[in-house]
């Protein structure tokens, strides 16, 4: 039992540089998931710890609101010195003394929930404002917001908006929040700064970019517009702000119009997407560091080793050698110069044998040409000896200059290739001959553009075929009409010459016109078409089978032939291309 051995199977450099870069894609493709995910991640959780953070603060203010509420409500109704105040005038040292009480225990309020906290009393009766406690806002603000408050309690329903609730207000173009306890004729007001309720939430760190405010119903803002750097946020940021990722985080005071929003701009992500950054632009090196180490392998070893492969493939392929490029591989270079030594061996190889190939064919062509040659000679002495038979002296006369002039031509001519102007002469001598043998059998006309007389053709091509319409398809019976035409075409970005030859005969037999479409051999065993097919072959030699024929039967009756023949192959270029 003979053991089976595992063939291995190989690839080419190419391929394993390819594989490297395929996994550096996807390595680069996982490091990107990574990365946004873990962003993602640490961004949902601080999203929650600042959710958090907002809930506990909210709670907190919503908390001191309704103890302050709570507070005022309480004071209206059972301190005795607004009773007193609200008795007695305001010059009065009742007044006096239980304002100074008042504002005491206003004071100790504002020590515990912060200074930012207003305190103002309104005695209707007396049309009597002013703070009970110590002010944070400016004298021009306490103005303002005296002739609004006095405006809202005398406006029923003004006042209901500000009744016992924490309400945004507009005080000489700054944000405040309001807060009106009535009970009877006296009032206690309650007043902090929209800029000052927001101001923990901006110590919060929420980027650079970043900003916390405080939002109506309808989405105004009530703060100032001002970012957790310090400075005023702009309306239409630039191109860097509005591609920053943001996040927008609303929390709901209990019970009032006004809301908190927080707006995240990187924040604590920066760091993140920096760490990320950098190791993405590691990578980055990394694939670039590799990149120039291919290049530099692609040109000190896959090239030379290319160019050697290239001038193996010469030898296949039978084009010209790559250049011989120097490389500093040492065995790539010894192998060179020994293929070098081989390509010129076989170069000279092939020379000889082209040289013999082309022996060969000319042989082949002159052997045609003879089997063509001999194809009219006995006809011609056949008419004379008819024509002195009966005396037509006059007819003998040019039927001799014709024939002669025809063999002349004949025998004269040992190219490949004569004019056009040459060949179509002969054409006419040989149809002139004709003529004297069949009269009014046939008439011909031949029509050629002026343009296309220097252009060279195969000698005796177009005799074949004129031939062939003499034979087959002059009658008795009719008069036959053959047409010669050439003209000069330009098809598919190529100049071509074409000869087109109708005759109003019986047409080509169905089997040979299907045998010649289809470049199919005739049957010569009785003799028969054998210049048909030696000029097939001749153009197929000559042209290197670029040249086309068309054969076909006209609709009234009659056959046609259309030779397309292309511009004359030079003989040494083609033995250079070739090589």
């Amino acid at each position: 039992m003979t053991k089976r051995t595992a063939v291995k199977k190989t690839y080419p450099i190419r391929h394993y540089i390819k594989v490297m870069i395929a996994v550096s894609f996807v390595v680069f493709i996982l490091d990107l998931a990574i990365s946004i995910a873990s962003i993602s991640i640490v961004k949902q959780q601080t999203n929650r710890n600042l959710q958090d953070t907002a809930s506990i603060y909210i709670n907190r203010i919503d908390h001191d609101f309704a103890y302050i509420n709570h507070y005022m409500g309480w004071t209206l109704a059972n301190d005795e010195s607004l009773l007193t105040m609200n008795t007695y005038g305001v010059k009065s040292k009742e007044f006096l003394k239980s304002n100074e009480n008042l504002h005491k225990r206003f004071t100790e309020l504002q020590k515990n929930y912060g200074q930012e906290y207003n305190f103002f009393y309104y005695l209707k009766n007396e049309s009597y404002f002013l703070n009970c406690a110590p002010l944070s806002v400016s004298y021009t603000d306490y103005r303002d917001l005296k002739k609004q408050i006095i405006t809202f309690i005398d406006d029923k329903q003004m006042y209901e908006k500000y009744y016992s609730k924490w309400t945004p207000i507009l005080v000489n173009g700054n944000h405040y929040v309001i807060n009106i306890v009535p009970y009877y004729n006296r009032y206690l007001i309650g007043l902090i700064s929209a800029d000052n309720l927001i101001r923990p939430l901006r110590e919060i760190n929420l980027g650079a970019n970043g900003y916390a405010s405080l939002i109506d119903e309808n989405q105004n803002t009530l703060s100032s517009p001002i970012s957790n750097n310090g400075k005023l946020l702009q309306e239409n940021g630039g191109l860097l702000d509005r591609l920053q990722s943001s996040t927008t985080i609303i929390s709901e005071f209990s019970d009032m119009t006004f809301s908190t929003k927080m707006v995240i701009k990187f924040g604590i992500f920066e760091n993140i997407m920096i760490a990320q950054l950098l190791i993405m632009l590691l990578f980055f090196i990394v694939i670039s560091a590799l990149c120039l180490v291919m290049l530099f392998f692609k040109k000190r070893v896959l090239s030379p080793i290319q160019s050697f492969s290239e001038n193996l493939a010469f030898i296949n392929e039978e084009g010209q050698p790559a250049d011989f490029k120097s490389s500093e591989i040492i065995e790539l270079e010894q192998a060179n110069t020994q293929f070098k030594s081989l390509v010129e061996q076989i170069k000279t190889f092939k020379i000889t044998m082209y040289e013999q190939e082309l022996e060969k064919q000319s042989i082949q062509l002159d052997y045609m040409k003879l089997q063509i040659k001999p194809h009219f000679f006995l006809n011609c002495l056949t008419s004379i000896y008819s024509m002195a038979q009966i005396q037509m002296y006059e007819e003998i006369e040019n039927m001799a200059m014709s024939t002669s002039k025809y063999f002349r031509y004949l025998f004269q001519n040992g190219e490949n290739f004569v004019r056009l102007k040459d060949e179509i002469e002969h054409v006419r001598t040989y149809l002139e001959i004709q003529k004297q043998r069949y009269q009014d059998a046939f008439i011909y006309y031949i029509e050629q553009e002026d343009q296309a007389s220097s252009v060279e053709i195969p000698p005796l091509v177009l005799q074949t075929f004129i031939e062939n319409s003499i034979k087959y398809a002059i009658s008795r019976d009719h008069q036959v009409v053959i047409r010669l035409t050439v003209q000069r075409l330009r098809m598919e970005q190529e100049e071509m010459l074409v000869i087109q030859l109708t005759d109003t005969g019986p047409g080509f037999p169905p089997q040979v016109l299907e045998k010649l479409n289809h470049g199919e051999p005739l049957d010569q065993s009785k003799g028969t078409q054998i210049g048909i097919m030696n000029t097939l072959k001749r153009l197929e030699y000559l042209y290197l089978k670029r040249a086309r024929v068309s054969f076909s039967n006209l609709e009234g009756g009659g056959a046609s032939v259309i030779l397309f023949l292309p511009k004359p192959p030079n003989e040494s270029t083609e033995m250079e291309r070739k090589l």
